[in-house]
């Protein structure tokens, strides 16, 4: 979105930061190790005495932090984006528009600000807040303008793409359906979606999910496998709930990736309540999980909690736990050893190698010069937990 808007405004991409005179920097706050990440790009950048514009979480929540470590960054939260081709011109200047191109074969297309969501430990709520759809119609366009640039993939995305709708009367089924309407040869990823909001409408999601243009890759994160932390957590579910609505998903599309989220260490988790994750993760057999340990971000209700589990116990519930996801990845991810799979070329490998996505977004690591953008059918010679590689069938 604001890269378009440079675009638009004559700026063009530099190769590096480097090179740029214009640093847009992007930021997350959403764990203290990444705010951490952020100030430190944030100081060099300044201390290079470029220009800089700080978005993103960061911008809404802690200001005063952006100041501090470089006074004279032009800070632009996510709330005020709209001003952003104002601020850009009147600061920095403006020139005649060039092509807006995408990047890659691959386009993001954001469809929705905020959530509609409580979750106690969440910073990313304060910063984004209340959801605020984007129009249809303006999603269509931008979805027709990517693919006529030469975009292969659409990654829908959003702090929830579940709940979108929600404020206008429709519902992300519904998005679906029109952007699977479009003409050509793509694929579309569907973001992240909290599973209270899917359950709300997977009535319409999962016929809209099953169209051929969509990838069978769905990401629900669960957060913990205890309801009684859950309930702490504000996430709206049980445990039981998620189960069964991945059940319907699988029953659906049995071959789907499932990717989820957990939360090591969450203030008030005993033992008890790790066990019934690591229960829930060996139910639901996810390929991904991402495993965090409990960040305390200010000014939420559960960096108030007395009840903080010690740092040491934490480390050792998520190495349990990431453990038990690369058990379950290797399991799932041997099964296709062997397979004749279709993959669209995505992104160019290490060295002269080429990655592929499968139909359910599995990566696949082929040592064949292939266009991006492009399509080829391969055997799967061999996997790790995190990826597959593959041989090209020769046509």
């Amino acid at each position: 979105m604001l890269m378009d808007a440079l675009s638009s405004l004559g700026h063009e991409a530099a190769e590096n930061a480097v090179e740029a005179d214009l640093i847009v920097l992007n930021t997350c706050v959403v764990i203290k190790t990444t705010e951490n990440r952020m100030i430190k790009r944030i100081r060099e950048i300044s201390g290079q005495r470029k220009h800089l514009v700080v978005t993103g979480c960061m911008a809404s929540v802690f200001p005063d932090k952006i100041v501090k470590n470089a006074p004279y960054a032009k800070i632009v939260p996510p709330s005020q984006y709209d001003t952003f081709s104002d601020l850009v011109t009147s600061t920095f200047g403006a020139g005649p528009p060039l092509p807006i191109t995408p990047d890659g074969v691959t386009s993001i297309l954001p469809i929705a600000q905020g959530c509609v969501g409580s979750c106690t430990y969440c910073i990313t709520r304060r910063a984004r807040g209340r959801l605020a759809s984007y129009p249809e119609q303006d999603i269509i366009e931008d979805a027709k303008k990517a693919l006529a640039g030469g975009s292969r993939e659409l990654l829908v995305s959003s702090q929830d793409t579940a709940c979108y709708g929600f404020d206008q009367g429709t519902d992300l089924g519904h998005l679906l359906r029109r952007l699977t309407a479009l003409p050509g040869d793509f694929r579309i990823r569907v973001g992240m979606m909290n599973p209270d909001n899917l359950s709300k409408i997977e009535d319409s999601f999962i016929p809209a999910w099953l169209d051929g243009k969509i990838y069978k890759f769905i990401h629900l994160p669960v957060q913990s496998g205890s309801d009684h932390i859950l309930a702490e957590m504000g996430r709206g579910y049980r445990a039981a709930e998620v189960a069964r609505l991945i059940g319907r998903l699988r029953k659906a599309c049995p071959e789907m990736t499932l990717s989820t989220d957990v939360i090591a260490g969450f203030p008030g988790e005993t033992s008890d309540d790790h066990l019934e994750t690591v229960k829930l993760l060996k139910e639901i057999r996810p390929d991904i999980v991402n495993v965090t340990r409990f960040s305390s971000r200010p000014g939420t209700p559960a960096h108030r909690s007395r009840e903080k589990v010690p740092g040491r116990i934490a480390k050792d519930r998520s190495r349990e736990l990431s453990e038990l996801r690369f058990d379950i990845a290797r399991e799932i991810n041997e099964r296709l050893v062997g397979s004749t799979l279709e993959i669209l070329i995505t992104e160019v490998g290490k060295g002269d190698s080429m990655v592929g996505r499968t139909s359910t977004y599995k990566p696949v690591v082929i040592k064949k010069a292939l266009p991006l953008g492009s399509k080829a059918s391969v055997k799967i010679t061999s996997s790790t937990p995190t990826h597959l590689f593959g041989k090209c069938i020769e046509e």
